[in-house]
């Protein structure tokens, strides 16, 4: 009779699977082509709802216009653009550390680990902080009852119309505003937290001042928001019925409401995404340190967690892509 020979290597530990691979790997395919198809969904829902309401929806080089210590200076998706390369340099780290697993260079790993756990919590912050900017807002507006935004500008002497906040020229009227809790709501509901001015105060403050001119959110044939003459801007002012400062997932000053919703949920969901790859790479780090990989004789953890961080990678690119420039 022939002896049976037991292998000591389980196949999910790195044994031979189909197609040549090893079980680990072909798993963590299955769910990068599952997310794949999760993220292809919203992007899908993204640019199927953008193209639907084309003509009122905001302009991104207007919305991500910051830089961080550049207050006021119009930097339209030039802090974008450092996150998406941070993002993708943080990716060429990750191939070298595969790189070096594959010559057990341990300490070579651990490095180049390092520094993509670095590039992924330098993103993560710079999107908390893009997050911070979209949230608070920086001019104001004010919603009409029909839910159209409108935004104040003011013409300039070069003949473009340049932004107006709120604060510019809103004026402050002895009016008693008091903020609904849950003590004294109807159906246990509170109140949205109140805008810094009323909508009587920002009527009265742009009545006073003449040079001041409504944009509504329609687009012309120019592609810039329309921005309307005197006369209209006072008859669409008397529909307005709230201010809006910021965004939230109710509605924001930028334009349609479905931008900031899908503004939260798309890159909520894909800095979710770096958040658990930066976890997870922490833990594979420190393995490396403990040397548990040189005993293994293999740091296939590294190339797979590798394969997931250039997926989570080449999602951002596809949400740069859409959501910033197109």
């Amino acid at each position: 009779m022939g002896a049976t020979v037991i292998s000591d290597e389980h196949a999910l530990d790195g044994g031979p699977g189909p197609l040549g691979a090893t079980y680990g790997k072909m798993m963590m395919w299955f769910f990068i082509l599952s997310d794949a198809l999760t993220f292809s969904g919203f992007l899908a829902a993204y640019g199927f709802s953008r193209f639907k309401f084309i003509e009122t929806w905001p302009i991104a080089d207007e919305v991500f216009n910051h830089f961080p210590f550049l207050h006021g200076v119009n930097a339209p998706m030039y802090y974008v653009a450092l996150m998406t390369f941070i993002l993708i340099f943080s990716s060429v780290t990750m191939v070298l550390a595969v790189d070096a697993g594959h010559h057990m260079k341990k300490t070579k790993v651990a490095f180049y680990m390092f520094l993509t756990i670095i590039g992924g919590f330098i993103f993560l912050g710079s999107q908390a902080w893009e997050w911070k900017n979209f949230i608070k807002g920086e001019y104001g507006a004010v919603e009409t009852k029909g839910g159209s935004i409108l935004q104040f500008v003011q013409k300039q002497e070069d003949g473009t119309f340049k932004r107006v906040a709120l604060a510019e020229f809103a004026t402050t009227l002895p009016e008693s505003r008091e903020q609904l809790d849950r003590n004294d709501g109807v159906w246990f509901m509170n109140e949205a937290t109140l805008p810094t001015y009323s909508v009587n105060e920002v009527v009265e403050g742009f009545k006073a001042d003449e040079s001041i001119l409504v944009r509504s959110e329609y687009l012309n044939a120019e592609k810039h928001k329309t921005v309307l003459s005197r006369e209209e801007s006072l008859k669409r002012l008397a529909e307005a019925k709230y201010v809006v400062e910021g965004a939230n997932l109710v509605r924001n000053e930028y334009g349609h409401k479905l931008f900031a919703n899908f503004f939260f949920f798309i890159t909520g969901f894909h800095g979710f995404h770096v958040f658990t790859g930066v976890l997870i790479n922490i833990i594979i780090f420190f393995n490396v340190l403990l040397g548990t990989y040189e005993k293994r004789k293999s740091y296939e953890m590294v190339e797979k967690v590798g394969l997931y961080w250039h997926f989570v990678d080449l999602v951002w690119v596809f949400v740069f892509t859409f959501f910033y420039l197109v």
